[in-house]
């Protein structure tokens, strides 16, 4: 089991934390998503997995759930 912590921009309400929890829970391996939402800034969101993922699997889901970016990239 694998637990990533990733900083995301772009969120500004649970709503939009819904939908990053969403589509990064229908990433393959993913078992669990919390959201520690700071709105308006700079959000921490932590993602349990059977294997480490990559940006790039992370980037696809946020782009998929709306305009987040993981933040300094």
């Amino acid at each position: 089991m694998s637990t990533q912590s990733f900083q995301v921009d772009g969120m500004t309400c649970g709503h939009c934390a819904n939908h990053v929890r969403g589509e990064l829970e229908a990433v393959s391996g993913v078992s669990g998503v919390e959201v520690d939402l700071v709105a308006g800034g700079t959000s921490t969101v932590t993602v349990e997995a059977d294997r480490e993922l990559s940006d790039a699997e992370i980037t696809a889901a946020l782009e998929e759930a709306g305009n987040y970016t993981l933040a300094g990239r």
